[in-house]
């Protein structure tokens, strides 16, 4: 059984997390377009329920990333020859990155359909 950690270890754990997710390509596509809808945000200005709504849906979008990489990373250490097991499982992780896109994508239609019409 692993010892606690300290508040402090636990925080070192997680930013060391965020640094490998960097690593990531995928991860770092992601966070690039959250940061252009976010430059997209300051340009339109939007109002507070639209920041909520926006920076929520970036968070779910780079959760899911996550998510789905670290059970690449498992499912490879785990098998890494080729199996359909290991493969189906990897696409499920694959479709949480999908649907999170999706709301995301809803969220940025209902923020910003309108402020794009009128240009």
């Amino acid at each position: 059984m692993r010892p606690k950690q300290s508040v402090v270890q636990a925080i070192k754990v997680a930013l060391r997390g965020m640094t490998i997710l960097l690593t990531e390509r995928a991860f770092r596509i992601q966070l690039a377009v959250g940061l252009g809808v976010t430059v997209m945000g300051l340009y339109f200005e939007i109002e507070p329920w639209a920041w909520a709504a926006q920076t929520l849906a970036i968070g779910l979008v780079l959760m899911a990333e996550g998510i789905n990489t670290a059970l690449e990373r498992i499912s490879d250490f785990i098998q890494p020859d080729f199996d359909p097991k290991i493969g189906r499982i990897k696409d499920m992780a694959a479709g949480f990155v999908s649907i999170a896109a999706i709301i995301s994508l809803i969220i940025a239609v209902i923020i910003y359909s309108e402020k794009l019409m009128l240009l």
